[in-house]
């Protein structure tokens, strides 16, 4: 599609082309309106429309005449049409604020994002087979390497998410004292650092000890789930900060599409930090990794390898959209990441269990709704204001368990599910993963209800108080 030809002077020139004809990559960096795509909606052949989307829903047209080169909209008029109907505006800052004019430059963005990486690396007690005498075994030690992100900072600790299958290992022995790494250490970007075993020296047990460094930070396990692949760690702050005083966690992305930048940060083949970039390919998909777990992930085609599990997926501004944690063997391009959607859902869950003050809660724990759906009438609408689509699906009750929550408040088999309220705020369902995403956000005392479709009417159900033995931990 040609919306422009290059009708600026200089270096702006050729960038400010590359942004409009790729329908507007927009940095969105300010809290009032902004443009969010340019589009062709008409025109005779002798003239063209072209219709402004601004971010408030407003839009505006522009007939342009169709000349030798054809139609010729340039930035000029946009940024008037943007000064007419928001108020005036210097042109330099409407180029900074609205339109990311380095848009094919990623570096400030990478740069960014780098501030929150981190390696990791798991520890377990294992039991090794000597080969001689036969039959006869050795202590040793195992180590899982992976990647991590800073998701949050308080005032007493940095808090870390990386892939469960990092800091998990089922042959660990029983001096581990669990399947959990019995020495967790992170390595910030910047400060990285490997350990080496000490000669000839053991510890208590018996096992090897290993050296880490002057730059390892210990960690301490908060929780995690095998199921959604997360884990997080947890680092004194003091700790943290002796190493690099101005690391940042990261932001958090509320959503994302297919077709936007996917830039991988992980732990490459334990090399250390390094950085790839794609695009996300599929929205959701489920999964089953070798071992049989089936995960609900987003596609990508940025390339991740071994050491990258446990590594932020982000976004050209610099939020998290993902933690990376697979790939297909056979396919290249085919890689996979935990959806933003599940990421904070999952960590936010944990945390917040890990401090309710109680001892039997730790984990994620989400409550049993006794709902089984099915998906028909999958469909992709586009949406030109927004510039981009979203795939919907009719979401059917086959089934509400008798005596669940479900049941009690009056969903029955053959609703269609719309939307889900908590404590009164509206979440929609438009795809059947979308209650699975919502009962990670549910707590002890929160009051739900449905809007159902039935029999081609909207219904409100009763309502619930949920209360804390309906909760369950989630493996």
């Amino acid at each position: 599609m040609k919306v422009l030809r290059k009708t600026w002077k200089g270096v702006l020139a050729a960038a400010a082309a590359v942004v409009l004809c790729a329908a507007l990559l927009l940095s969105g960096c300010s809290s009032g309106p902004y443009v969010t795509g340019i589009a062709r909606t008409g025109g005779d052949g002798a003239q063209d429309v072209y219709t402004v989307y601004y971010s408030d829903g407003s839009t505006t047209s522009f007939t342009v005449e169709n000349g030798a080169d054809g139609a010729d909209l340039n930035i000029e008029d946009v940024y008037q049409s943007y000064c007419d109907r928001y108020g005036e505006i210097e042109f330099s800052d409407f180029l900074e604020m609205y339109l990311d004019v380095n848009a094919g430059d990623n570096t400030a963005v990478i740069q960014k994002s780098l501030q929150s990486a981190v390696t990791v690396y798991a520890e377990f007690c294992v039991t090794q087979s000597s080969g001689w005498p036969f039959g006869s075994t050795l202590k040793g030690l195992s180590q899982s390497i992976g990647s991590g992100v800073i998701y949050e900072i308080d005032e007493d600790y940095v808090y870390f998410v990386t892939n469960y299958h990092v800091v998990y290992n089922s042959s660990a022995n029983s001096d581990n004292g669990s399947n959990i790494g019995r020495k967790l250490v992170v390595y910030l970007y910047g400060s990285e650092g490997e350990p080496d075993q000490v000669y000839n020296q053991t510890d208590e047990l018996g096992y090897p000890v290993l050296d880490y460094g002057s730059n390892a930070i210990e960690c301490e396990y908060v929780g995690g789930t095998y199921s959604n692949d997360l884990a997080v760690l947890r680092a004194d702050k003091d700790d943290v900060f002796a190493i690099n005083d101005s690391v940042a966690a990261a932001t958090v992305a509320d959503g994302y599409t297919v077709g936007q930048t996917a830039i991988a940060i992980g732990n490459t083949e334990a090399e250390g930090i390094s950085v790839t970039e794609g695009i996300v390919s599929v929205e959701r998909e489920a999964i089953t990794f070798t071992g049989g777990r089936t995960q609900e992930v987003l596609r990508i085609d940025t390339a991740i390898y071994s050491g990258n599990s446990g590594g932020g997926l982000f976004d050209l501004n610099g939020q998290l959209i993902g933690i990376t944690n697979g790939g297909n063997e056979e396919d290249q391009n085919i890689n996979y990441a935990i959806p933003v959607q599940v990421v904070r859902g999952s960590v936010e869950n944990i945390l917040f269990h890990a401090n309710d003050g109680d001892d039997k809660t730790n984990g994620l724990l989400t409550p049993t709704l006794g709902i089984t759906v099915t998906s028909q009438n999958s469909r992709y609408i586009y949406d030109a204001a927004a510039g981009s689509g979203k795939i919907y699906e009719d979401i059917v009750v086959s089934e509400a368990a008798s005596g669940s929550i479900a049941s009690d408040v009056g969903i029955r088999t053959g609703d269609l599910v719309r939307a889900l309220f908590i404590n009164g705020q509206e979440y929609d369902v438009a795809r059947s993963y979308d209650i699975g995403d919502l009962r990670l956000i549910l707590r002890p005392g929160d009051t739900i209800s449905f809007t159902v479709e039935r029999e081609g009417e909207q219904l409100s159900t009763g309502s619930y108080t949920i209360n804390s033995d309906d909760f369950s931990v989630i493996s």
